[in-house]
């Protein structure tokens, strides 16, 4: 071991030793870990008018898990899906709702489309500059340097007016497809020794056409293919405002700090695997599920393999089934459920019903698993990153690309947050923590 190793090691060794709390000491100050108590319920930090989220209903008294429910600005998630499902792209009509409360009319909506498409530009050799200049496989990182580098380019980077920070959240839902894909084909280029493509958007296409357009080579796709991205953004775009990036965008605004380090930071949060890398968990475990069980439509062995996941034996020895439970939803994901019908639809079109087959049979078989195992004070059924994975496989977009799919949807609720914060801001959040230190004399440097 080198010697740095070695220092290294001893100071993470103090770093255990100095900063070791007790399981239990969190329970004896009632210090609810994550903001959420024992039974999964969070700590209320503030109040929204965005979206909501329903997991339980109070029933003679008792709080009872019920299917989940999403709302988007009071409307059910659901229902606005079966609303454009079919008619039109969804992400510019529901984005114009979370913005602005309420759902566009015809004017209203062709008004708001001319405005992300005229937002839908980089600066001069930006792409050439920024992007290219350092490749990352960690797209993540990449869309958050491009995002801090933007901020060099507006020179009402500081202001925090409403009307001002609405044209730098349009400015910004609009070219993350642009730098999330700009920033793929730079690393598949210099690092993968791949053809270099840069697509420029187009103003007749949708943000979830052009998401295809830019990201292929040949720029083709089918409308199946870009109808079903559109609805994963649109799942994806708003979660109740209790998610650890929609709190991020919350915090770093009440400090009164502008509007690119605020979804820099937002996008920080995200990339972690806990958040909204979990999708990439889900496809490499279901390969790993395909590779070690020989028949797919064996039951038994299927669930063998899964106990196998849970007992630490197998794939990341985590001892997680990913893509099950969720923080919140107890019997349903609402964003599954919509999922579902759409992923078999696209999963016949492609030729992959016994992949889709094997997914319905773990989404059936996981939960009684986890229940034999483990006492939960709640349902668990698939969420919403159980078959996106899927979806963007299927739609042969690379795994280095899911995260950043996700903040090309979520860009649009953090948008509405960080809005609703600042006009109701009164205070900067400042959460509290109990200080368990024990105080000690100072002792001299000689002495020591």
């Amino acid at each position: 071991m080198k010697k740095n190793e070695i220092i290294m090691n001893d100071y993470a060794q103090l770093c255990r030793a100095a900063d070791h709390l007790e399981p239990e000491m969190f329970d004896k100050y009632e210090v609810q870990r994550g903001l959420r108590d024992k039974n999964g319920n969070g700590v209320v930090t503030g109040l929204t008018n965005i979206s909501r989220i329903q997991s339980f209903q109070m029933i003679n008294g008792a709080k009872t898990p019920c299917e989940g429910k999403l709302w988007y600005r009071g409307y059910d998630c659901i229902e606005l899906v079966k609303g454009f499902r079919g008619r039109r792209f969804g992400f510019e009509e529901v984005g114009y709702l979370l913005l602005f409360g309420q759902l566009p009319d015809e004017k209203q909506l062709k008004e708001f489309r001319e405005i992300l498409v005229a937002c839908r530009t980089l600066p001069t050799n930006f792409t050439r500059d920024v992007i290219m200049k350092a490749p990352s496989s960690d797209l993540m990182n990449s869309l958050t340097r491009s995002v801090l580098t933007l901020a060099s380019y507006d020179k009402s980077c500081n202001d925090t007016s409403i009307e001002n920070v609405l044209g730098q959240c349009f400015r910004l839902i609009s070219v993350f497809p642009m730098l999330a894909v700009y920033g793929y084909h730079a690393y598949n280029h210099y690092q993968n020794d791949e053809s270099m493509y840069i697509h420029r958007p187009s103003k007749k296409l949708s943000t979830a056409e052009n998401l295809l357009m830019m990201l292929r080579p040949d720029k083709e796709y089918t409308q199946l293919e870009a109808a079903v991205l559109d609805t994963a953004l649109v799942l994806h775009m708003e979660h109740g405002g209790g998610n650890n990036s929609t709190f991020t965008t919350r915090v770093v605004t009440s400090s009164g700090s502008d509007t690119y380090s605020v979804i820099a930071a937002a996008l920080s949060s995200l990339k972690g695997p806990k958040h909204g890398g979990a999708n990439i968990k889900v496809v490499e475990m279901m390969r790993e599920i395909e590779a070690n069980v020989s028949d797919w439509e064996d039951e038994d062995a299927v669930r063998a393999y899964l106990k196998k996941i849970l007992n630490r034996e197998a794939f990341d020895r985590k001892g997680l089934i990913y893509g099950m439970g969720h923080a919140v939803y107890s019997l349903s994901d609402p964003r599954a459920q919509v999922f579902k019908g759409f992923v078999h639809q696209l999963a016949s079109a492609k030729g992959r019903e016994k992949d889709f087959e094997l997914y319905a049979m773990i989404e059936r078989l996981a939960p009684q698993v986890i229940a034999e195992k483990s006492r939960i004070y709640k349902g668990v059924s698939a969420n919403v990153d159980f078959y996106s994975g899927f979806v963007y496989s299927m739609l042969e977009i690379p795994l280095e690309m899911f995260t950043p799919i996700f903040a090309i949807a979520r860009i649009v609720g953090w948008s509405a947050h960080r809005i609703e914060e600042l006009i109701n801001m009164d205070k900067i959040i400042r959460p509290a923590y109990q200080s368990v230190m024990q105080e000690r004399e100072y002792v001299r440097l000689n002495e020591r």
